[in-house]
């Protein structure tokens, strides 16, 4: 053994260790015990926040899973907006958007990349194009000063529901039933009474003008957001990205399983494509926390710049198949707003692009001709 090289304590020393200790218990136990409850609180909050102390409770995870029971489960893809290709181009601002946002991509004369995904919604990857399917848009534009703004928009004009749970439920009641490929009558019913600001949000997307295909349609946030510019003073938006060219009329749908991609692929090849993104202004009074509902018209519309679009890959090949398009991605000049569908719709992106990302990847759902050359 190796001797200590401390003396043996003095009885005085001994004293005064005791007091020390009960110091130590009469001025620092409350505040360990304090400390204690802080953190046990903590906990309590983070579990609850992760559904762990209510299993009723609607989480990111329960919305990927009631896309899984909808659409199969399809290894490699994204859970919703499964089958899709990417593309690439450039914004150029107008430099009308810098007086309500000082985000910089609308400066005067800012012009950034852009790489995106064309989409249609839904969670097949394999599902067959059809005129009446969801088409989506989502793109990250890369700031300068290594910021980014990703947004992913569709060419519905409003939500069909106020909140996730709405939508949770949602996908229940219009989920097939086996025997009859449809619906089924009683769920749906339930669902609309439980969600009355459905039926007028369904009749809206419904009814709206369905364009020919990608090129021609119109893209909307559906969710609001805040510009706020130089001064700090927030306006609330809703955007949307217009073809510049004016819509085709509707046409009888083309043969093939991917008719819309291969148009689309296609008419990049002739021309790049180009659309203007275009702020719509709210006013006093309009709903920024309900997607649902639509602004009036005639809301001021600030035409921030030009999107175009030159180029399409197949997503083995382009940049879009591993990003996700979390909506709360924004730069400065850019915040979200009081709808909670930002936030669920960025949990549920992340659970979902968790899961794909542990995966085998598969052959893209579509092909492009030539992938990766430039487009004329």
């Amino acid at each position: 053994m190796v001797e200590s090289s401390n003396p043996e304590p003095t009885a005085r020393q001994d004293g005064s260790r005791y007091a020390l200790s009960n110091l130590f218990r009469t001025s620092m136990l409350p505040r360990l015990a304090l400390i204690g409850v802080v953190l046990l609180a903590l906990a309590g909050a983070f579990a609850a926040t992760a559904g762990w102390l209510s299993p009723q409770r609607l989480t990111p995870e329960k919305i990927v899973a009631r896309f899984e029971e909808y659409n199969g489960v399809h290894p490699g893809f994204r859970r919703n907006h499964a089958k899709g290709v990417c593309v690439s181009g450039v914004f150029e601002s107008s430099g009308e958007g810098a007086a309500i946002s000082r985000a910089s991509l609308f400066r005067p004369d800012a012009s950034v990349p852009v790489f995106g995904r064309f989409a249609l919604a839904g969670g097949n990857p394999f599902m067959a194009d059809s005129p009446a399917a969801v088409r989506s848009l989502a793109l990250n534009f890369a700031l300068p000063d290594r910021e980014l703004w990703r947004t992913g928009m569709n060419d519905i004009p409003v939500f069909p529901v106020k909140d996730a749970q709405g939508f949770y439920d949602f996908l229940a009641a219009t989920r097939p039933d086996p025997k009859t490929g449809k619906p089924d009558p009683a769920k749906m019913e339930a669902f609309l009474k439980a969600h009355p600001e459905a039926p007028a949000a369904l009749k809206l997307i419904t009814g709206r003008q369905m364009a020919e295909g990608f090129a021609d349609a119109t893209y909307n946030s559906l969710n609001a957001f805040e510009f706020v510019d130089a001064h700090g003073t927030e306006t609330p938006v809703r955007w949307s990205v217009m073809p510049v060219d004016p819509p085709k009329p509707d046409a009888a749908p083309e043969e093939g399983e991917n008719y819309l991609f291969d148009a689309l692929a296609g008419e990049l090849e002739s021309a790049p494509l180009r659309w203007r993104l275009v702020a719509t202004v709210g006013e006093p009074g309009d709903s920024t926390s309900d997607p649902t509902i639509p602004w009036p018209d005639g809301r001021r519309k600030v035409t921030l710049g030009t999107l175009t679009l030159d180029r399409v890959e197949d997503e083995e090949h382009g940049p879009c198949r591993d990003v996700t398009f979390d909506p709360l991605i924004l730069p400065d000049g850019i915040a979200s707003s009081d709808d909670q569908i930002l936030s669920a719709r960025s949990a549920a992106y992340a659970v979902s692009f968790r899961e794909r990302e542990g995966e085998t990847k598969e052959p893209s759902a579509v092909e492009i001709a030539n992938p990766g050359s430039d487009a004329k």
